[in-house]
């Protein structure tokens, strides 16, 4: 039997916090919201394995150690975020063009299951702050006395992954019924992807001045 060396107690307020953190506006989840809304429920639960994919390329980061280059050398940091915000341009590019049509659908034209998830896996690790942040919080939680802190990273690395799936799936299913609303019009569908190349305009533009 496996020895976790974190307290129940410990992973609860983790979960707890994580939850909050989830749940509380940024990048990631008004990611998910703009992709539900546009395209549909299903195509927000794929943008947030997607997503939640990238935070296990951050844990690991976190874990081995990768995540402190990211804190002490500006080349590295400001190379991701360029990458980050280029691709958010890209998308909202994408969004610019769409025509009202355009929406998720595996009967038809229009982005893929693989399509979504790669968005979702490319938002999430081409944002510094990503790993910015995991490096200042999962070791909040650990205690080198209690064992491994490479095991325990990643544990807390998982925890957090399982709550913002659970955060994500519930904020994509809610978002999915307003855009299914929405999407009845070709003229509220036109209108929803100029304020879907809004956001991501806003988003690069946000990690773009963002400090470390």
């Amino acid at each position: 039997m496996l020895d976790v060396p974190i307290s129940t107690e410990t992973l609860s307020v983790f979960f707890a916090a994580s939850l909050a953190l989830a749940f509380a506006p940024g990048p990631d989840n008004i990611f998910v919201v703009t992709q539900s809304v546009l395209n549909g429920r299903l195509a927000g639960f794929f943008v947030t394995i997607g997503l939640c994919t990238g935070l296990l390329v951050h844990t690991a980061a976190v874990a081995i150690g990768l995540a402190a280059l990211f804190a002490t050398s500006a080349t590295a940091y400001n190379l991701l975020r360029v990458t980050g915000a280029a691709y958010l341009v890209y998308l909202a590019w994408r969004a610019l063009r769409a025509s009202a049509s355009e929406r998720f659908d595996t009967q038809g034209p229009g982005l893929s299951r693989r399509d979504l998830y790669l968005r979702g896996v490319v938002m999430n690790i081409t944002n510094p702050k990503v790993a910015i942040f995991f490096l200042a919080f999962l070791p909040q939680f650990a205690d080198p006395e209690l064992g491994s802190l490479e095991l325990q990273l990643t544990i807390l690395g998982v925890v957090f992954i399982f709550a913002a799936l659970f955060s994500f799936s519930i904020i994509a299913w809610l978002a999915g019924h307003l855009g299914s609303w929405m999407r009845r019009s070709d003229r509220a569908q036109s209108i929803l992807n100029r304020i879907a190349a809004l956001v991501f305009v806003t988003l690069a533009a946000r990690i773009l001045v963002s400090e470390r």
